[in-house]
């Protein structure tokens, strides 16, 4: 398939089909290609449609308001998960379609909380391939995978092993379900051509005894790989992606916090990539926090902070916030002090914690035993999250802990009693793994509580009216982060990057004008929230000289709407004729 572009860059309207004579067989079942009952009259004569397809030719808004109709009569979200992945395999252009005009309805669907589900039910679930399972096995053949020409234009790739999959763990080879999503949104929410993405799973096994019982599993049955085979396996993988594709941006997601941030280490200075679950949560938190002040009117300065899973994610967002703390007046150390990091063990604190047993994301969020001189403690001598409320008296709560139900009553009336305006982030996914329900949280603060959540809940009653809770989730950085990167084959991706994409996104916060109002825009506007944030980058990025002089500052804007697709039907000429010129 050879696809034609315009001069804005976008792709062209006419478009070069399928080899093998480009019969109707071709045509109807690539998903690129494929318009169904949208087919011409001129296309049906030409790829010999006819009989194939209902006499009646349709256009794709009809199309999606059949989809849309067929979507809402289903009776289960899984259902509707399973549908819309049937649609994406068959007919991209109409998925995409479909997704950018529902996007807030939609978006759960694809991604949190279903995609969850999806990928516990992946084994009996699976119906057509998509993208690559690189299996341990055969890492051998991993070049010769590659290599094949269907892959040449790919751009994106977003990689897992499984491991650590949202909040439900390792589900081996059912991981390949988040891959899929994330790329349908960089897609759907950042405006990439589907045919330069790939989802990737690394199957190195899985220490989950259900899918190794499961006689319908699809993954290498086969405990995990670890230590050195597994270094050496992920090596092998990172070499062959950039022998085939120099700039290739490439997404590591969901792997276990012992492999996160090493690997994110090791590889961010070889190519263009992030580890989305460490630096994406980072700079959605960041962002929302920012925003958060215009309501509250307390200086970033002045916050002090709590989170509740000292992981890579809560390491990840303490470090960004830290990082703005320091550029908006603190010194390093003083920063530091304003955190307050506690996992399964109690807050992390010198002498309460064995710092040899920490990774070393970690221990820069050990505080001093001297924070804690004078505080009552549990009869353990550890501290807990409650220990936390009482003594620190945070003004922030973030949650990433998987833990349902982990922000008690208890705990957030204790906060309550300390703060005017408590900011409380419950971002663990799904929604069966937060930490608080939106609801429960404004009743206990008596509805004072600012509240940003991971994964999308109903409108609650606030002040006497209905309010839309923000869904501080990734998809508001990570397309428009990637937009950038690939438009403007940006080298390395900097902590400074993710700050600029963060306070772009604050600074689109509709709180700035209205304190009643939500911190972040609402999903519907994520296309131009990734515009507004890829720009943002773009600019960081030739500033940082990231750009090395081969764009110009005031090529950035055009670079990156050249790369924004539209999902449309290209007009279809057979393969090894010459494509007419298009004004599109």
């Amino acid at each position: 398939m050879a696809q034609n572009k315009t001069q804005s860059g976008k792709p062209a309207l006419v478009r070069a089909c399928a080899p093998h004579g480009g019969t109707g067989v071709n045509v109807l079942t690539d998903p690129l290609l494929n318009k169904g009952t949208a087919f011409t009259l001129e296309e049906r004569d030409t790829f010999q449609l006819h009989g194939l397809l209902p006499p009646s030719v349709q256009t794709l808004e009809e199309q999606v308001m059949r989809r849309h109709d067929a979507l809402r009569a289903l009776s289960t979200d899984l259902d509707r998960y399973v549908m819309l992945r049937e649609l994406q395999d068959s007919n991209e252009t109409l998925f995409y379609a479909l997704l950018t005009q529902h996007i807030e309805e939609l978006l759960p669907l694809i991604y949190t909380p279903t995609v969850g589900a999806g990928c516990r039910q992946f084994s009996h679930l699976y119906r057509r391939p998509r993208g690559l399972f690189l299996s341990y096995p055969h890492k051998h053949l991993i070049r010769d995978i590659l290599a094949h020409p269907r892959f040449d234009k790919v751009e994106v790739i977003v990689v897992t092993d499984g491991e650590r999959i949202l909040g439900l763990g390792d589900q081996g080879a059912g991981g390949m379900g988040i891959p899929i999503g994330k790329l349908a949104l960089y897609s759907g929410c950042g405006g990439l051509h589907p045919a330069t993405t790939l989802p990737i799973t690394l199957d190195v096994g899985t220490d989950n005894k259900d899918c190794l019982s499961d006689p319908l599993y699809v993954g290498w049955r086969h405990q995990r790989i670890r230590g050195q085979e597994y270094d050496d396996f992920i090596e092998a993988f990172v070499e062959a992606v950039t022998e085939r594709w120099p700039h290739v941006l490439l997404q590591w997601e969901d792997f276990a916090k012992h492999n996160a941030s090493r690997l994110l280490e090791r590889y961010r200075d070889r190519l263009c990539t992030f580890n989305d679950d460490v630096q994406g949560t980072a700079a959605v938190a960041t962002g929302t926090l920012l925003s958060a002040i215009n309501v509250t009117g307390t200086p970033l300065t002045q916050q002090r902070v709590a989170v509740l899973g000292a992981g890579s994610a809560g390491c990840g967002i303490s470090a960004l916030i830290h990082r703005a703390m320091v550029e908006a007046g603190l010194s390093a150390e003083e920063a530091s002090s304003r955190f307050y990091l506690v996992d399964r063990h109690g807050l992390m604190v010198e002498g309460k914690v064995d710092t040899t047993t920490l990774e070393p994301f970690q221990r820069r969020f050990v505080q001093p035993g001297a924070a804690i001189a004078g505080w009552q403690l549990n009869s353990d001598g550890t501290a807990g999250l409650m220990e936390v409320m009482k003594n620190a008296r945070p003004t922030v709560l973030i949650g990433v802990s998987g833990q349902a139900g982990a922000f008690s009553e208890a705990i957030v009336r204790e906060m309550a009693q300390h703060c005017a305006r408590p900011v409380i982030f419950p971002l663990s996914n799904p929604t069966s793994s937060c930490e608080a329900t939106p609801a429960d949280l404004l009743r206990w603060t008596d509805g004072r509580a600012i509240l940003g959540t991971g994964s999308p809940f109903p409108a609650v009653e606030r002040n006497g009216q209905m309010f839309k809770i923000d869904q501080t989730n990734n998809s508001y950085i990570f397309p428009g982060l990637g937009l950038a990167a690939i438009a403007l084959k940006i080298p390395s991706l900097s902590d400074s990057l993710f700050m600029a994409a963060a306070k772009a996104l604050a600074s689109i916060s509709p709180a700035r004008s209205n304190p009643s109002a939500n911190l972040l825009p609402p999903v519907s506007m994520l296309r131009h929230v990734s515009y507004t944030i890829a720009l943002a980058v773009g600019l960081q990025a030739y500033h940082e000289g990231l750009l090395q002089d081969r764009v110009a500052i005031d090529e950035i804007e055009p670079l990156i709407r050249a790369k924004i697709w539209a999902p449309r039907y290209p007009a279809l000429i057979p393969a090894g004729t010459l494509p007419e010129r298009s004004a599109a």
